[in-house]
């Protein structure tokens, strides 16, 4: 199960620097609109400090990390909706995704040109996030005429559906995201079909320039969109796209360097990956052996029988019991055995609600 997060935004916005910059491909990062046509997508790896503490205590044959992938869909522009700029292709691209990365440009420079013609960061979040909502009330409003004609045949079914849908069209008649709308299961399950694009969270990256990301205050403009996006439900944080691409072209001790030359906290890959896991409610537990450790993603207040589906179908269909203990106290006692002696591994049923830095261990029979 790989988180997918889509990174979207106006042109020249640096979508593309970023997207080098979190998966160390070269891909064109020219300045000029359209560079990127057809997304380009890259796997990375979850940074996460506990699994070379796990490795250490089972050496095992393999580590493998959690992973997100990221796909770079081209720069949207006004009117995108009605398909201006190839806006129906690139909308199309969004619906396959989980999240939305947006990056908005809020950093000046004469030699790149500006779709909009100035910088301002809030009119441009607001402009995609318009975009996106013109796109969902035609797809919604596509949809209605239909419903109607079979629900006033007698087909209840219709009739259900249509009531659905006139919810979220009333929403998005009043500029309304359909995140932002108190739905009943039977209205989520008629967004989610439809695979609405407002649905989606937003997590809003602001690429600034080299002074504003050392600096701890942010600026008025960065402010502004950082309300802006809690407004709408969402996150925002700070990134140098051309600072996080050249951290990413050298080895870890220089990484080290640069960082602290900067005075950054961390990469922006760790950043952003854990700000998109905030945004969208995610954690990570481990399974453990001499074969393998493994870290394994999960929305929080995921069942144990939810886990089980994630690691393998079987594991959820046979399910019979799992075995959990978590992370911290194998850490402090030192071995898998250690915690088994101490009495702290509990044999869990299928509605147990799995933790952060658990370590599971499922019993099934299929």
């Amino acid at each position: 199960m790989a988180l997918q997060c889509g990174i979207v935004g106006l042109p020249n916005a640096g979508k593309s620097t970023i997207f080098n910059a979190l998966t160390a491909l070269e891909v064109p990062a020219e300045s000029f609109p359209f560079c990127t046509i057809d997304p380009n997508t890259g796997v990375v790896a979850v940074p996460d400090e506990r699994l070379p503490k796990l490795a250490h205590i089972y050496k095992p044959g393999m580590v493998t990390p959690a992973v997100v992938e990221f796909v770079d869909i081209a720069g949207l522009v006004r009117g995108a909706s009605k398909g201006e700029g190839l806006g129906n292709q690139f909308l199309a691209h969004i619906r396959q995704v989980d999240a939305l990365v947006h990056v908005i440009r809020c950093f000046v420079d004469p030699d790149i040109s500006h779709v909009e013609g100035t910088v301002d960061p809030v009119r441009d979040a607001e402009l995609i996030e318009t975009e996106l909502l013109l796109k969902d009330l035609e797809t919604v409003e596509k949809r209605l005429p239909v419903l109607e004609k079979k629900a006033h045949s007698g087909d209840k079914e219709a009739g259900t559906e249509l009531a659905s849908l006139q919810v979220l069209h009333n929403g998005l008649s009043d500029g309304k995201m359909i995140r932002n709308l108190t739905l009943t299961e039977p209205d989520k399950a008629v967004a989610q079909m439809l695979n609405l694009l407002t649905v989606k969270s937003i997590l809003y990256v602001a690429n600034v320039d080299e002074r504003e990301i050392q600096s701890e205050i942010r600026a008025p403009q960065i402010q502004a969109l950082v309300d802006f996006a809690a407004a709408e439900g969402n996150l925002c944080i700070r990134l140098c796209g051309k600072i996080e691409q050249e951290i990413a072209l050298l080895d870890q001790s220089e990484q080290a360097e640069f960082i602290a030359e900067y005075n950054l906290k961390e990469i922006g890959l760790t950043k952003l990956i854990h700000a998109a896991y905030d945004l969208l409610g995610y954690q990570t537990f481990f399974t453990g052996s001499r074969k393998e450790v493994r870290a394994w993603m999960a929305p929080k207040g995921a069942t144990a029988y939810h886990a089980a589906g994630i690691i393998h179908t079987d594991f959820q269909r046979g399910f019979i019991k799992a075995e959990v203990f978590h992370y911290d106290e194998l850490i402090r006692l030192g071995s898998e055995k250690a915690v088994k002696e101490t009495g702290l591994v509990g044999l869990e049923g299928r509605n147990y609600i799995v933790r952060d830095g658990d370590l599971i261990f499922f019993k099934f029979n299929v």
